[in-house]
C-alpha cells in the first residue's frame, strides 16, 4: 500500500507567512525603539555631562575670585543676562600670582562659551583686558573661546549680599557690577556667592547652582 505524502496547503503557508511578517515588524519596533532611546539617552548624558564641566569651571574661577584689596577696588565681577565676567587669581607652581580676566557668554546660537584672558600683573594692563573682555574684543588669548555647552535658551544670575545679625539677601544680578565694597546695586558689601540658573532649549525648569565667590 502507497503512502501519499501530504505537504503544506497554500492557505497555511500563507498563515505561517502572515505570522512571521506580524513578528518580524514588532521586532523592528521594538528594536527601533530601543536605538532611539539609546540616542535620547545618549544625548541627555552628553549634555549632563557638558553641564557638570560648566558648573565645575565656574565653580573653579568664582572661588579663585582675586580679593578686593589686590585689585585696588577695581571691578572683579560684573554680572547681566547671558554674561558673566570676573577677575580670577592664576596661582601655577613656582610662578608668582597673576590675574586673568573670565567671560561667560551665550551667543545668539544657544552656546555657552568661556573665554579667558592672558594673565598679568599690572594692574594697567588689567584695566585693558576688562574693557576688552566686556566689549568681547579680547584677542590677548589666541585659543579664543571655549564651547562649553549647547542648545541653551538663557543663563541668568544672583548675587548674594552679606546683611545684618549675620543673614544674606539676593540680589538679581541685571546690570550689577561690584567693585571693592561698590556696587551698581547700591549695596556697599561686594557679594559673597554667585547662583547661575541655566535653562536648556525645551526644559521648563532651570538649572542651577550656587558658588562661593573667593572661597579657595
Amino acid at each position: 500500500m502507497r503512502v501519499r505524502a501530504r505537504g503544506f496547503t497554500l492557505v497555511e503557508l500563507l498563515l505561517a507567512i502572515s505570522i512571521l511578517a506580524v513578528i518580524a515588524v514588532l521586532g523592528w519596533r521594538g528594536l527601533d525603539s530601543i536605538i532611539r532611546s539609546r540616542v535620547t539617552l545618549t544625548a541627555d548624558m552628553e549634555q549632563t555631562r557638558g553641564l557638570q564641566l560648566a558648573f565645575a569651571q565656574m565653580q573653579s574661577d568664582s572661588g579663585n575670585l582675586a580679593s578686593t584689596e589686590l585689585l585696588h577696588r577695581r571691578a572683579f565681577i560684573q554680572a547681566e543676562d547671558n554674561r558673566i565676567t570676573l577677575v580670577r587669581m592664576v596661582m601655577a607652581e613656582n610662578q608668582p600670582t597673576r590675574l586673568q580676566v573670565v567671560s561667560y557668554r551665550v551667543n545668539a546660537d544657544g552656546v555657552l562659551t568661556r573665554r579667558e584672558s592672558a594673565g598679568t600683573r599690572e594692574l594697567t594692563e588689567l584695566d585693558n583686558l576688562w574693557q576688552a573682555a566686556l566689549s568681547d574684543t579680547d584677542t590677548s588669548n589666541t585659543n579664543g573661546a571655549v564651547a562649553l555647552q549647547s542648545n541653551v535658551q538663557g543663563m541668568s544670575m544672583r548675587l548674594w549680599v552679606p546683611g545684618t545679625a549675620g543673614t544674606t539677601t539676593a540680589a538679581n544680578a541685571g546690570d550689577w557690577v561690584a567693585a571693592a565694597g561698590t556696587s551698581s546695586s547700591g549695596s556697599a558689601i561686594p557679594p559673597i556667592a554667585l547662583e547661575v540658573s541655566l535653562t536648556l532649549r525645551g526644559q521648563q525648569v532651570p538649572l542651577v547652582k550656587s558658588f562661593l565667590l573667593g572661597a579657595l
